[in-house]
């Protein structure tokens, strides 16, 4: 079955999407919980789904009302009711200052924290769980909730739906193109889930290591490796996940290219929106993340932080790094030989070279993932999404600039993720062996500057290779 067809066939049905609405709704203003799902881009990608298929807007706007009023009356149950037993709990046992953020809030703005809340983000789902802790009268915040509540819900599900009424109709998309936008979004979720919630879950605090190593210690063969690999410190499951995860997939993937002596549909797809989306402007930019990624420009960004290890006798660090950008230059250079698949347009500069896959996207996933890493360890581990959302903000459009100039295939882009990756989680496993000596001080906005310097150089004077 063609996968547009496909899709279609699993199309939620109205009634469906509409209790979608009302169930993202209610998790999404869920004491904690909310601040762990992307309600924004869920209520959206529903709104749009359902204004797609012309649903009723009263429908959808009262599902939403109602799955937030619910959601915040939970969450005031739950501060009412069991108030020291939420305190010891996860997640706040290990982010207190979650609390202390909303209880902040709470005390400057008194009963109308409720309603204002609502709308602000980082304190939404905290509110009311505070306001239940801080003994307001139910009636009060019954009338804060409904209120408000009675205001979000449009708010949330009107853009989303005009988009679903309109993005064929009046944006003339190309046939096809609402599958392509439905699996990008369901990628973005599932970035966003696991960056939000999944990564912790692999740290010494989450679920899932502490599950993991309480059934690895009762299993004699695995215990030892396990004990071996925790006398440095942490475990390095996240590292070891992807790995495992990366590896298994850059496989799977790359048996379902290589089955395919023709583009995949996917591919032809999304050459088809980035057709539609071309412009003069587009292309220029496409050009100059093209060459912030190739050779030259990686060099250009590295060349000081490389003879920064170098005078500051860093030089495990320096090893590592380069042992990871050769790793990946040389599995590029055997894989596109090896699976010769051509590209869609071959260039003067790309003459004789193939496209599985991308080079440009795993080098620049290497280098923001080592990055990301790097920093990551050397600040509150609170923080560290936040280190990892701007790799991926970083990485993004130097993959996407070859589907602007038109010299890769999704299929490579998704390809030469997936080899970065790997490459990243076995730099990081090595380094991760033994205990390593911090990074600090490092001149870092000296060294940015510098990789500036360098790179706009790069872009201006010489041309892409």
């Amino acid at each position: 079955m063609p996968l547009a067809d496909l899709l279609h066939s699993l199309t939620p049905s109205p009634a469906l999407i509409v209790c979608l609405v009302l169930a993202i709704s209610l998790v999404e203003s869920l004491a904690l919980i909310g601040l762990l799902v992307p309600g924004v881009v869920l209520i959206t990608t529903a709104a749009s789904l359902a204004g797609h298929q012309d649903i009723g807007l009263a429908w959808l706007i009262g599902a939403a009302f109602i799955g937030a009023i619910l959601g915040d009356g939970v969450s005031f149950s739950l501060g009412f009711k069991h108030h020291e037993q939420v305190t010891q709990r996860w997640p706040l046992s290990l982010h207190p200052e979650w609390l202390g953020r909303g209880a902040r809030f709470f005390e400057r703005y008194g009963i109308w924290s409720v309603f204002i809340g609502r709308f602000v983000g980082p304190v939404r789902p905290i509110i009311p769980l505070v306001a239940g802790m801080m003994r307001m009268p139910p009636r009060t915040f019954i009338w804060a909730n409904v209120t408000s509540a009675a205001l979000w819900a449009p708010a949330y599900i009107l853009p989303g739906y005009l988009l679903g009424r309109t993005w064929q109709h009046h944006l003339n998309l190309p046939p096809g193109i609402e599958a392509v936008l439905l699996i990008l979004a369901a990628i973005i979720v599932v970035l966003a889930v696991i960056f939000s919630w999944g990564r912790h879950q692999a740290t010494r605090h989450g679920r899932l290591y502490r599950a993991i190593a309480v059934s690895v210690r009762r299993m004699p063969l695995l215990r030892r490796p396990w004990l071996a690999m925790s006398q440095t410190g942490d475990v390095p499951l996240a590292s070891l996940l992807l790995l495992v995860i990366a590896l298994g997939s850059l496989s799977g993937w790359t048996l379902l290219v290589i089955a395919h002596h023709e583009p995949l549909e996917i591919d032809l797809f999304i050459q088809q929106l980035f057709s539609w989306l071309q412009s003069d402007v587009l292309y220029r930019a496409g050009n100059v993340f093209a060459r912030i990624g190739d050779t030259l420009g990686i060099i250009a960004l590295t060349l000081p932080w490389a003879a920064w290890m170098l005078v500051s006798k860093r030089w495990e660090a320096l090893l590592h790094w380069s042992g990871a950008f050769a790793s990946v230059a040389l599995l590029n250079t055997v894989g596109k030989g090896l699976f010769g698949r051509a590209r869609p347009e071959t260039p003067d500069y790309l003459m004789g070279s193939f496209s599985y896959p991308s080079a440009h996207t795993s080098t620049a996933v290497v280098l923001v993932g080592l990055t990301a890493a790097f920093v990551a360890a050397e600040i509150p581990r609170q923080k560290r999404f936040w280190v990892y959302w701007i790799a991926l903000a970083l990485a993004l459009p130097m993959a996407l600039s070859r589907l602007v100039v038109g010299v890769h295939w999704f299929s490579d882009l998704v390809g030469g993720a997936l080899l970065g990756l790997v490459v990243c989680a076995l730099t990081l496993l090595h380094w991760q062996q033994q205990s390593r000596p911090s990074m600090r001080p490092c001149p870092w906005l000296l060294l940015s500057l510098a990789s500036l310097v360098l790179i706009s150089a790069r872009v201006g004077f010489f041309p892409p290779v």
